[in-house]
């Protein structure tokens, strides 16, 4: 029996390829589960065709995300802390702080597609990560000042 694969299956294979299986294990199994279909032609096409437009609507979020890491790249922001003695601050710097402020600049990060260099104890500049979409990364420089 020939079926579609609408998602991975460990030791069957990957979404969208045709596999071989057993009447059984595909009635029986794959098909209740709605991890695959039938191949036929046209689920084949009708496949095909989501796929097309899958990849274009991830081309244009690819597109979209590029230009907020440009714009992204060459922002700074400050976080104006209490310290005491040494430059130590109370508490630390963390990436939901930074989330508020780049949304104080009207960007909508997630705190967790923002990545810290470190433990923000101190007064200073640092230079932190944000993850805008899958591979798309931007730098944001941090600035860390005294009341």
């Amino acid at each position: 029996m020939k079926l579609i694969l609408k998602e991975d299956v460990e030791k069957l294979g990957n979404k969208g390829e045709i596999v071989e299986v057993k009447d059984g294990y595909g009635r029986n199994f794959l098909i209740p589960q709605k991890k695959a279909d039938f191949a036929t032609k046209a689920a084949i096409r009708a496949y095909n065709d989501q796929q097309k437009i899958a990849e274009k609507k991830e081309h244009a979020a690819m597109a979209k995300a590029e230009k907020l890491a440009k714009k992204l790249s060459g922002q700074s922001v400050t976080a104006v802390v209490a310290a005491g003695e040494d430059d130590k601050i109370f508490g630390s710097v963390t990436n939901q702080n930074v989330a508020d402020l780049l949304k104080e600049k009207a960007y909508d990060i997630d705190k967790h597609d923002i990545t810290l260099p470190e433990n923000i104890k101190s007064l200073g500049s640092y230079k932190v990560s944000v993850k805008v979409f899958k591979s798309v990364k931007a730098e944001v420089t941090l600035w860390v000042i005294k009341e």
